[in-house]
């Protein structure tokens, strides 16, 4: 299996501008970009969902939490390294 392709908050932004002025369908879109056309149907959803609401669109990689427990098992393993 591959490595996973990741896209900039600003290309995810540049792609659905140009959904949205291009006169364009998705799959044109996506075809011309060299994108998925379901990545460009979820990136226009949460661009839609972070409208109506609070949270950041785009954020970036993973979510704090994930960054919270990473953290945490390594404070965890250290400790571990220093009783032994």
């Amino acid at each position: 299996m591959g490595k996973r392709k990741t896209y900039t908050k600003e290309f995810k932004e540049s792609a659905i501008e140009l959904y949205h002025g291009g006169g364009k369908t998705r799959t044109e879109v996506a075809e011309e970009l060299g994108i998925n056309p379901e990545n460009l149907c979820r990136w226009l959803r949460e661009s839609k969902e972070g409208e109506t609401s609070k949270l950041k669109v785009f954020p970036g990689r993973g979510n704090p939490r994930d960054e919270e427990l990473a953290q945490l098992r390594r404070e965890n393993e250290d400790l571990r390294e220093t009783s032994d």
